[in-house]
């Protein structure tokens, strides 16, 4: 998997497990006295990718830009999934922290916000090099520990809204739509919902009929989505959906009511699908935030810090938590994202930080 950085089109997760990785201390960890640098070799770093599921196309491809970057220094990537369980994301967590930690290198989405803190805590008092993605608490700063190097996300409410402009487009600018909304405990779920509001704000014909959680989920999607279909009826001219997975559940749906092409749908990750289904007509619109990319750039800053060819000391402030540039897709865009483009110098040391489109407040 291969990928390289386009112009910018906008700027652009208590358990028991938990409990036993954030022990009796509320206090941050020592991070402050961690060493600036690492001193491994590149043969001693131990490279983890952590994600919800495989079955999800975007989370797949996370792990497949994890691969790729091992590969690429000659090393493997221990793929782990939890299954959206927060109380098996710590157990995983918890057990890979168990071993040998002093060259460790995690790339982690948190199910929630409310599992972010456990797992930085955990990760700091081993000593282990973090990079987190997508879900933490606002008051969690990375700055505040050594080894927490950078959490990256994205302006979902900027998304919510770009695809909320493109569904008010599509429908003519009135008519009814509903929304499928993520994992209601995460960031993701929250900014890009917040999104969608703003747009329908300022597309004053277009009226929100329902909306609903369906998780992220494809299967739940699919089954809401039959739900509302069944409720409002041909009072619904477009579907929201806070991801592609969902999207793609509703044009099932669509299908099996017989209403597909009747109905604008929009979603957010670019996952292959919906690109094609962008391309085809089937799909309004969908953002990119490349999960490949994601999945190699959190192992990459790791292994850059663990073998010392870059320094804490040196990450700028605003890029140890940063907003990272997405990409709105449309059918008078979508050729230029129907095959990713070859750009290993992305995961280089020096250039790490060149998707940076802002520094998260």
């Amino acid at each position: 998997m291969k990928f390289t950085s386009r112009p910018a089109a906008a700027l652009v997760c208590v358990s028991l497990a938990a409990a036993a990785l954030t022990g009796c201390s509320e206090e941050a960890g020592g991070g402050n006295d961690t060493a600036s640098a690492g001193s491994c070799a590149p043969t001693e770093v131990k490279l983890v990718g952590q994600v919800r599921n495989e079955s999800n196309p975007y989370e797949a491809s996370w792990l497949a830009g994890g691969d790729a970057f091992a590969k690429s220094v000659g090393l493997t990537q221990q793929r782990l999934t939890y299954d959206g369980d927060s109380t098996k994301q710590q157990e995983q967590i918890s057990q890979v922290l168990a071993g040998d930690t002093k060259c460790l290198v995690m790339n982690v989405l948190p199910n929630g916000d409310s599992d972010t803190t456990p797992i930085v805590k955990g990760a700091d008092r081993a000593g282990a090099y973090l990079v987190t993605q997508w879900n933490k608490p606002a008051e969690l700063k990375p700055t505040d520990y050594g080894k927490w190097l950078s959490h990256i996300t994205y302006n979902g409410v900027e998304s919510g809204q770009q695809i909320g402009d493109a569904l008010a487009q599509a429908i003519g600018g009135s008519g009814g739509i509903i929304a499928l909304q993520g994992v209601l405990d995460t960031a993701a779920a929250k900014d890009r919902f917040a999104g969608l509001q703003a747009s329908l704000k300022k597309n004053t014909g277009v009226k929100l009929l329902d909306q609903q959680a369906a998780n992220f989920s494809r299967a739940e999607a699919l089954a809401v989505t039959k739900t509302l279909l069944t409720k409002h009826g041909a009072n619904v001219k477009g579907i929201w959906a806070a991801n592609d997975d969902m999207a793609l559940g509703a044009l099932e749906a669509l299908q099996q009511a017989g209403r597909a092409g009747k109905v604008a749908v929009v979603g957010i990750d670019a996952v292959p699908d919906a690109v094609t289904a962008v391309k085809n007509g089937t799909m309004t619109a969908t953002v990119s935030s490349d999960g490949g990319w994601q999945g190699g750039i959190g192992l990459a800053i790791g292994y850059c810090v663990a073998t010392g060819k870059l320094s804490v000391d040196d990450i700028a402030v605003e890029n140890r938590a940063f907003f990272a540039e997405q990409f709105l897709i449309t059918k008078d865009n979508v050729a230029d994202f129907l095959q990713p483009k070859t750009n290993p110098s992305d995961f280089e040391c020096g250039n790490v930080f060149n998707r940076v489109a802002g520094p998260l407040s």
